[in-house]
């Protein structure tokens, strides 16, 4: 599980940074954060700690998070279809990749009710089967419009400008909001509700 967690969290952030690249805005490339290489994007607690620790508790849901590419959203083209696409583009290749891996399971599922489920075969399905739902469930939780999410970048560019100038205002307290939707259990809730069926749906279930 940790394995596809740490390419999902990549290419989410390299496609903020390659967006942000095609915009205008060098700073992502200069920083050498545009590559596919995991170790660029680490980030210590939430790449490798938080995944642990949810391994080792048992937890329903394996969650993680890179460090977010640096764009300078001043340096951007366009300014409000930019900062649109360049918070929008992480999403979308997740739920790319969530199809092109489920189509992927679905086709391994098949080969292997014909030749049987070998051990490299088996690895192979798990790590489709895995990568497909971190994907859904990376995608789906980055488009809650809570600071700092990409959710809140893109609905923050749909609005009015007053109303755009009181949402923002709210990011302060994001995290705040975020953990208190963890713990209560809302957040888990609406996750599992949204991810579930389009999980079910991709991987042919």
């Amino acid at each position: 599980m940790i394995i596809p967690l740490l390419f999902a969290v990549t290419l989410h952030e390299v496609a903020h940074g390659y967006a942000a690249l095609r915009f205008g805005d060098p700073t992502a490339k200069r920083a050498g954060r545009l590559s596919l290489n995991p170790i660029r994007h680490l980030d210590p607690f939430g790449s490798v700690l938080l995944p642990a620790l949810l391994v080792l508790t048992g937890s329903p849901v394996l969650f993680g998070y890179a460090k977010p590419v640096p764009v300078n959203f001043y340096n951007l083209r366009n300014p409000e279809l930019g900062t649109f696409v360049v918070s929008i583009a992480g999403v979308a290749v997740n739920f790319l990749c969530a199809v092109i891996s489920g189509l992927a399971y679905q086709a391994v599922i098949l080969i292997s009710q014909h030749t049987g489920m070998g051990p490299a075969l088996m690895v192979v399905a798990q790590l489709l089967y895995a990568f497909t739902l971190i994907s859904i469930v990376l995608a789906v939780f980055n488009l809650i419009p809570i600071p700092p999410l990409d959710g809140s970048k893109v609905l923050a560019v749909l609005l009015p400008p007053e109303a755009r100038q009181a949402y923002e205002k709210v990011g302060q307290y994001g995290i705040i909001i975020l953990i208190v939707l963890l713990m209560s259990g809302a957040l888990g809730f609406l996750i599992r509700n949204i991810v579930a069926p389009i999980f079910n749906f991709l991987i042919g279930r």
